[in-house]
């Protein structure tokens, strides 16, 4: 049965983003202003969590909204499932998140990627990405938006331990701001590469945040340590 739930919802998931394309349209005959498209993004993540929930039974709760900074700042999340990257857009509503460069050539979802504007990044350009996230980082958080990253690199099976790479040592220490840790597991129930999703409740615990200017390898150690100290007492170990 979740098999056929599960399947049902992502052909529902690809009838509401399809429906997305004739909104992109007016979005890009309007002039394609930040806002709108962000305001669109975040009606389209809503619909996929409302599907995800009333189709599959996942739901999520959230424990820690009273750390999130006034201001802009870096946030650093582990990395799971697809989940996290539609429900964030909700979570932080004013988000510059670091992707993929891949995902902006994904049909309609690109397109409103490039618009919103994200912080695309080629990872096999080296340096160049890395100034280009730096560069594109400090515009977003001057503009009142918050910079995510899922500094894993890519998605970990729940149960994996946390190591961040370095190049969000080097994001921390260039944008000078507060840095917010997320911890969250959304892979015990949407799981990478299955299509058969378990039914359940993701917890995402946003945790303390660490003040701008310390270390930048001490920073991200504490981060790294915070985050697997929340998934350890998720899985009870």
């Amino acid at each position: 049965m979740q098999k056929i739930r599960s399947n049902l919802f992502a052909l529902i998931w690809t009838l509401w983003t399809a429906c997305f394309g004739l909104v992109l349209v007016v979005v890009i005959a309007l002039g394609s202003p930040p806002k709108l498209v962000r305001a669109s993004t975040r009606v389209w993540a809503r619909g996929v969590l409302w599907f995800l929930k009333t189709v599959v039974g996942i739901h999520y709760e959230i424990k820690g909204r009273e750390n999130i900074p006034s201001e802009p700042c870096l946030i650093v999340s582990n990395h799971q499932s697809a989940w996290e990257t539609i429900a964030y857009l909700l979570i932080f509503p004013e988000l510059a998140i670091i992707t993929k460069i891949e995902l902006l050539r994904i049909p309609i979802f690109g397109g409103f990627l490039k618009r919103s504007p994200m912080i695309p990044i080629d990872r096999d350009s080296g340096t160049k990405a890395l100034r280009k996230m730096i560069d594109d980082g400090h515009a977003a958080i001057a503009s009142g938006r918050s910079v995510l990253i899922f500094p894993e690199g890519t998605r970990q099976a729940p149960g994996m331990p946390i190591q961040f790479k370095r190049g969000v040592e080097l994001l921390y220490g260039k944008l000078n701001s507060q840095m917010l840790p997320v911890a969250m597991n959304s892979g015990e129930f949407w799981f990478p590469g299955n299509q058969t999703k378990r039914a359940g409740t993701i917890s995402v615990f946003i945790l303390p945040s660490i003040e701008a200017g310390m270390a930048a390898q001490d920073a991200i150690r504490l981060a790294e340590r915070q985050v697997q100290t929340s998934l350890d007492k998720l899985r009870g170990a």
